[in-house]
């Protein structure tokens, strides 16, 4: 069982600044990945605060307290830092396992190492204080208005199906759609109740697993400041 997300190629983090942040987002998989919840992989993030560097991973959409994670995958979040975006670059990677009484190991590639209960508000951190790990139960911070979504999938649905045709297609098959009609559409993604009532995020009362890890910015960034990130699940051995 592998999993991987990606976004646009890869997260990318210009670390030149102190405020950069991306993100990549997947709640909707195949059956398989589905099966095997403790790998199934709902966002990726990233942010620079300073000399550090913040990345985060979540797993197990709908989580609840006595949810863990698994004792036989490898949660991995994969850098490569480079000079520019598209360049080849310096390859890190972030490796995370977990045993049957979820004391983590922690590898920054070669260079740095933590090892314990990382359960704690506060996080575990390395001796010489460069990583700092947290594991565990956390709210869902993807927001995704759900209903605003459908109901704007509905009406586009609903005017492609009209005969005559209302929409009219260019050669790659999206729908010309002029200002007006996509004020309306943008409402209702912003809004509920088609347009009627303020927008509302799906997963404002769900929790999932995650994986938050703060590094000395140096250590993934030996090729260079602009760091690209994805990450993946990989089952033991495998």
């Amino acid at each position: 069982m592998k999993k991987m997300t990606w976004f646009s190629g890869a997260l990318a983090l210009a670390v030149l600044t102190t405020a950069s942040l991306a993100s990549a987002a997947d709640h909707r998989d195949s059956p398989a990945t589905i099966a095997d919840p403790a790998a199934d992989i709902n966002d990726v993030y990233g942010w620079v605060e300073g000399g550090k560097m913040i990345l985060a991973m979540t797993v197990f959409p709908v989580a609840d307290m006595n949810l863990k994670f698994s004792d036989k995958i490898q949660y991995v979040l994969h850098t490569e830092s480079a000079a520019g975006f598209g360049m080849a670059g310096t390859k890190t990677n972030i490796i995370a396992t977990f045993d049957a009484t979820q004391k983590i190991q922690l590898w920054v590639g070669d260079k740095g190492y933590v090892t314990g209960d990382a359960s704690a508000t506060a996080g575990l951190t390395s001796e010489d204080g460069k990583i700092k790990v947290f594991a565990g139960l956390r709210s869902d911070p993807f927001f995704f208005n759900l209903e605003g979504f459908l109901d704007a999938v509905s009406t586009v649905t609903t005017v492609a199906a009209m005969n005559p045709p209302v929409l009219m297609f260019d050669p790659s098959g999206c729908p010309n759609v002029d200002a007006a009609t996509s004020a309306v559409l943008v409402d209702m993604l912003q809004s509920t109740q088609m347009g009627a009532g303020p927008a509302v995020d799906f997963f404002g009362m769900l929790n999932t697993l995650a994986i938050v890890i703060e590094v000395d910015k140096a250590l993934l960034t030996g090729g260079g400041n602009f760091v690209n990130v994805w990450a993946s699940t990989n089952m033991a051995g495998g």
